[in-house]
């Protein structure tokens, strides 16, 4: 229920996660009665996020990015563990423990900055490019951490000679697996594959997981380190991205289970006489952070406007600071308690941080207004001239196949897109896009939307759509709007927003393979033309909904609309009724069709008398369908 209210809030699930954690400790309700069989559960959720973070790593993507991997990123580590460890020991405290914890408060959160970039269309821009490339470093970062960190309560003499036997049998144990791990992974996902079986496919990836993992344990290391290094070796494989999907659930959980851990250790009653001292370190870990970033990422070429978003979207904690904690003994327990609060809060904090980020920027960098205005001028310069044109919001495969189609028709348009490699390359090839936001009301403006034609979203992204659509209806609500989706989830709530048209993908798909199939069949082509016309005015009504199954595992489909069939045995309430007397529609719920000794007769009409062996499909949300279900079948 926490983590459900925190998704409802759009916050970090992980704060839920905490949040219980806390609540069932030993030091509130203490429901917990073994926690340390729970804490060695929960370490196979660190294994399995370090399994996801090796199945990430790409050396193309990083030599693409070394200079911001390696440059901003290595800084930003270095310098903020360096920076924190002087602080630490200016307190009296060792400089062991001052590296621990400026490993600690170095991370940042991959997991909510990188959802926070693709919900806003900023992992292309130029901020967005530094944040990823230092969460990226931060994320190869953790892994010599992990290996250093344990060491580091050695007494002097043993730590170095520890950290040098550890570093030995780390590259010796990676060297080991990389050489011999790259040329029997491919053939032996082959050999698994050949099954065809999704079980024995999950089984392997678990089994090669977990095997790495103790593999590495048995040197002497992490069990963290073998299951990154196994995410390494499948992330070459073309195997990737289902083992991707297949291993989710199992970290999702686990990863939960892991911070329900971490939320145990707070303890509430210690916190009261300290909350001086973890308001001071969550202020000292913003300005430290945001200080080392802004001013690097200044230094090595940013503009001041995004040094500063970067900084402010950086200078909070992250989940990996949770996992380098738990891996330094002997922690005093004031200092764990501190450490641990101001790190939940930091990431509690960030995504209003995000949030107004770019009012921080736009109200203290003078020369944003004029890099503002300066795109929004190149803007109108390229739409200057041109009227009943379209703006298509988006220049990805769909917006260039689209302009392909409007250029032979002699249509003029202009593209607004996000991405500046992608603009660049296309403005030489003498397209008409540049680069802008299309969900700035000041873009639209400067694209033309005053004398535009249509504007068009071409990327199934709704709550671009959504913004789109807000602008448009307050500027020019007589201009029509065409809008992609991915399904059909979405096409009321877009066509309430004011979209003329709603395309969605599978549906259209759908259309296209039908046409195709019935041609080939022998249905005549004008029959094939004239039922796919009525079936699109109609706003795809014929294929609205369908049958879920096991296979069915989509994100967020709890309130989307489904097929389900009733069967009416002998007995059943509504044998006798007609489908008006039943009054469906009045819990939310459609008839879609009704199968009768066989025949199926799609929409029937309300006076259709129910009888007994009929079989009703019902279209509608979840709760609808199990009322509507529960109306025919009980008296």
């Amino acid at each position: 229920m926490a983590v459900v209210i925190f998704r409802r809030f759009n916050l970090p699930p992980v704060l839920g996660y905490l949040l219980v954690g806390s609540v069932i400790g030993p030091h509130a309700l203490n429901l917990m009665t073994d926690i340390h069989q729970a804490e060695y559960l929960a370490e196979f959720g660190v294994v399995f996020l370090m399994f996801s973070i090796g199945l990430e790593f790409s050396l193309p993507k990083l030599y693409a990015m070394k200079r911001i991997v390696f440059g901003l990123g290595l800084l930003q580590v270095v310098v903020t563990l360096l920076l924190i460890m002087l602080l630490v020991m200016g307190l009296g405290i060792g400089w062991q423990l001052g590296i621990a914890l400026g490993g600690v408060f170095a991370m940042s959160s991959t997991a909510v900055l990188t959802k926070l970039l693709a919900e806003r269309m900023q992992l292309n821009s130029a901020h967005g490019r530094e944040i990823m490339g230092v969460l990226l470093f931060q994320d190869l970062a953790v892994v010599p951490l992990l290996v250093i960190i344990p060491s580091l309560t050695q007494p002097p003499e043993k730590m170095a000679v520890l950290l040098g036997i550890a570093l030995l049998k780390a590259v010796g144990v990676l060297a080991l697996i990389l050489v011999f791990g790259q040329r029997l992974m491919r053939k032996w996902f082959h050999f698994v594959a050949r099954a065809k079986s999704s079980e024995v496919f999950v089984l392997n990836v678990l089994l090669i997981t977990l095997s790495l993992a103790t593999l590495t344990e048995l040197a002497g290391l992490s069990l963290a380190l073998g299951a990154f290094v196994a995410g390494m070796l499948i992330s070459e494989t073309e195997y990737r991205l289902q083992v991707e999907e297949d291993i989710k659930p199992f970290r999702d959980v686990l990863m939960g289970l892991f911070f329900v851990t971490i939320g145990v250790k707070l303890d509430l009653h210690i916190l009261v006489g300290l909350w001086w001292q973890v308001l001071l370190v969550l202020l000292t870990l913003f300005v430290i952070k945001g200080l080392v970033v802004g001013l690097l990422s200044w230094r090595l070429g940013g503009t001041p406007g995004n040094a500063i978003r970067s900084a402010l979207w950086l200078c909070a904690g992250g989940e990996f600071g949770f996992v380098l904690l738990g891996e330094i003994t002997r922690l005093p327990k004031e200092i764990e308690q501190v450490a641990l609060t101001a790190l939940v809060l930091s990431m509690l904090i960030a995504p209003f941080i995000v949030q107004y980020s770019e009012k921080l920027v736009m109200r203290f960098v003078a020369s944003e207004w004029l890099m503002r205005s300066m795109y929004l001028t190149q803007i109108a310069a390229q739409s200057m001239g041109t009227e009943k044109h379209a703006i298509l919001c988006g220049f990805g495969r769909n917006g260039q196949y689209l302009a392909r189609f409007l250029s032979q028709e002699g249509v003029n348009y202009i593209a607004l897109d996000l991405d500046p490699d992608r603009v660049r390359e296309a403005a030489s090839g003498g397209e008409s896009v540049v680069f802008g936001d299309a969900g700035r009301k000041e873009a639209l403006i400067a694209a033309g939307l005053m004398r535009a034609s249509v504007v068009i979203v071409t990327m199934a992204d709704t709550p671009l759509a959504e913004r789109v659509l807000h602008h448009v209806q307050e500027l020019r609500p007589d201009l029509p709007v065409v809008v992609r989706t991915s399904d059909e989830r979405d096409m009321s709530r877009l066509a309430k927003a004011g979209a003329a048209e709603v395309v969605p993908e599978t549906l259209e798909a759908s259309l296209m393979l039908a046409s195709h199939a019935l041609v080939l069949v022998g249905v005549p082509i004008n029959r094939v033309l004239k039922r796919i016309r009525q079936t699109r005015s109609q706003r795809y009504r014929l294929l609205r909904g369908f049958y879920r199954g096991m296979s069915d595992r989509e994100e967020d489909d709890s309130h989307q609309p489904r097929l389900h069939s009733v069967w009416l045995a002998a007995g059943a309430a509504a044998i006798g009724q007609t489908l008006a007397e039943a009054n469906l529609e009045g819990l939310g719920c459609e008839v879609s069709a009704i199968r009768r000794r066989g025949i199926r007769a799609v929409e029937p009409a309300p006076e259709t008398r129910l009888e007994e062996g009929d079989v009703i499909v019902v279209l509608g949300e979840p709760e609808a369908v199990a009322a509507a279900e529960q109306r025919l079948l009980q008296k």
